[in-house]
């Protein structure tokens, strides 16, 4: 059989995608398009979460690793999750040539669809539209009670999260004889998919060409996109590894370095390189002003640099804050019951809650660290929305250690 490309390299495929005949174009994203903005994944040596300069969330005294992205674990200890958010929260990165790149296809008309599993919300971020992303893992973008349902003003949740190593304040859901913890739209263990991501096999069926980018393909639903495109959609899989099945097919084309470099040299063959410089340059005003940056085009360690001094110091102060929240939702459940209790004869229209565990499947779909992808989806509570796929628990899916969690 004949290829529809020329060959199986970069020249190859800026060829195809400047012949005309390439209209559709899916990108699949994964932690490694956001490392450069200096966004850890799990376990990379030296910059992972548990690993390096990320380490003390591994203090935390948590059962396994994963469990900062567990439900049931989040219900009944919400610090290591705000500890986390307060480190990664948007607006301290700055997005990469690679987000920038998303939104110079997407003014090219050549974006279909970018499924990410990503939280940081820097596809947004650089301007693209968000009816052209689909946040797989959720995202930051939004965020509602886990007990009731209701949404959480973004502004207040945002200045809550910044200050919380200062003020060890949990954000609890503000309808009255409520009381819950708030959790932002990131899928956690046990939780389904947004209903979005139901439409990714549509999208990559119809795609010209399927671009993957960053991720080690090994959490599932999200990984098996790969695999049902057509054998006319030919696969471009840019990463620091192979992964999959890639190499498989006479279309496919592996570019094995780091993404950012692979697309700015995609984006010279096009012709595209002065839009793509152009794009990145707007974002330089894209983080808040006392937050780090990223150069975009090298690894970013400022943002990342403590001193041993300074981990003893976070790391001492974390259990502290850790044993006082924990005593304080004591009391506040016990205060809480007995109002509940008192008012339940007078107020038949008090919140309940949602029963918003979804059942455990083998297919693992973790949250992202970067994120994490939120969209369309934001208008209904994650927990509630079922793809007919779901989270299973962090026990059941231990290999969540890859570069696939940011």
């Amino acid at each position: 059989m004949t290829g529809i490309l020329e060959g199986n390299d970069l020249q190859a495929i800026s060829n195809y995608i400047k012949s005309g005949k390439c209209k559709n174009i899916t990108l699949m994203l994964g932690a490694g398009v956001s490392t450069a903005a200096g966004i850890p994944d799990f376990r990379s040596p030296g910059t992972g979460l548990y690993v390096g300069n990320f380490a003390n969330l591994a203090r935390l005294n948590l059962p396994y690793p994963e469990a900062v992205f567990e439900i049931n674990f989040f219900s009944s200890n919400p610090v290591p999750f705000y500890t986390l958010a307060n480190e990664l929260y948007p607006g301290k990165f700055r997005p990469t040539l690679t987000h920038a790149f998303i939104r110079l296809l997407s003014e090219h008309s050549l974006l279909s669809m970018c499924f990410t599993q990503n939280i940081d919300t820097l596809e947004r971020r650089v301007g693209v539209p968000e009816n052209k992303i689909v946040e797989a893992h959720g995202s930051f973008a939004s965020q509602r009670c886990i007990k009731c349902g209701t949404p959480f003003d973004s502004a207040k949740i945002k200045e809550m999260v910044l200050n919380f190593s200062k003020d060890k304040v949990v954000p609890r859901c503000e309808q009255k004889g409520c009381r819950g913890l708030v959790k932002h739209d990131i899928v956690f263990f046990g939780e389904a998919l947004p209903k979005a991501f139901g439409q990714a096999p549509g999208y990559i069926r119809n795609s010209d060409l399927l671009i993957v980018i960053g991720t080690s393909l090994t959490v599932h639903p999200f990984a098996s996109l790969a695999e049902i495109a057509p054998d006319t959609c030919p696969r471009v899989l840019i990463n620091m590894e192979t992964v999959g099945s890639f190499g498989e097919r006479e279309d496919d084309v592996i570019l094995l370095d780091k993404c950012d470099k692979v697309i700015k040299d995609l984006c010279k063959e096009l012709g595209w390189e002065e839009e793509l410089v152009k794009i990145w340059e707007e974002t330089a005003d894209s983080t808040d002003s006392s937050s780090s940056t990223s150069s975009g085009t090298s690894e970013s360690t400022a943002s990342t640099t403590k001193s041993s001094k300074g981990e003893e110091k976070l790391e001492e102060e974390v259990a502290k804050l850790a044993e006082k929240i924990q005593k304080q939702m004591a009391l506040e459940e016990v205060t809480s019951g007995i109002s509940e209790k008192q008012s339940s004869t007078s107020n038949d229209n008090a919140p309940t809650e949602v029963a918003s565990e979804s059942a455990e499947s083998e297919a693992p779909s973790p949250a992202a660290i970067s994120a994490t992808d939120t969209t369309a989806q934001d208008s209904e509570p994650v927990a509630t929305i079922s793809t007919g796929e779901s989270a299973p628990s962090a026990k059941q899916e231990s290999g969540l250690a890859d570069s696939q969690k940011l």
